[in-house]
């Protein structure tokens, strides 16, 4: 029997959109956080950087993530997870242990198999991607609208769509998780907050 960590609640749901950082969209990290409705999510990734400055940028962004009431969730361990003071955790479905109660698990997922194990392994929702094409892989395949629904709706989880996001193709897609990097930090990104 899987593990459920229960931090998906009635009283706390699940975000329906996430930030996440990387490299190249540090710089408007905090003015897309801005702009996301309040109670969104999240994801703190930054692998480029080393431990100490990991962790000092991890801090600013959390303040600024909390001014906004979003989930904040580290791409780490859950032990760090919970040094840092982060939400929950993200990663692949077998990265995600040990399990700590209390924190939100993310797991990552490209197709129906790592869906599953997400689910076995207890993960409380899935990003699946890529949707479409992104800006780190313009040319990779992807699942498209139909086989992205079609995998998610099977899903024994949760599922947040990633890839290529943006507020356009996330109303074209039709499904209400959603998760963007360069679609909601950029400067030309709308405000989604009603």
């Amino acid at each position: 029997m899987p593990f459920y960590s229960g931090w998906v609640t009635r009283a706390n749901p699940l975000p329906c959109l996430w930030l996440i950082s990387d490299k190249r969209n540090d710089a408007g990290l905090e003015a897309g956080l801005a702009r996301l409705p309040r109670g969104s999510g999240f994801i703190y990734r930054h692998y480029h950087l080393p431990g100490a400055e990991r962790l000092a940028r991890f801090r600013a962004l959390r303040q600024a993530a909390r001014a906004r009431g979003h989930v904040v969730i580290l791409a780490d361990s859950a032990l760090t997870a919970r040094e840092w003071g982060a939400d929950g955790v993200y990663g692949s479905p077998r990265s995600l242990t040990p399990r700590r109660c209390g924190l939100l698990h993310l797991a990552t997922a490209h197709d129906m198999a790592e869906l599953g194990l997400a689910a076995r392994l207890g993960a409380d929702a899935a990003l699946l991607s890529p949707v479409f094409p992104t800006a780190s892989h313009p040319d990779g395949a992807v699942l498209g609208p139909a086989r992205f629904r079609l995998l998610a709706q099977q899903a024994n989880i949760p599922v947040i769509a990633l890839g290529g996001m943006t507020a356009h193709r996330a109303r074209t897609l039709e499904w209400p998780r959603w998760a963007a990097i360069d679609g909601l930090s950029q400067e030309h990104a709308p405000s989604l907050d009603p």
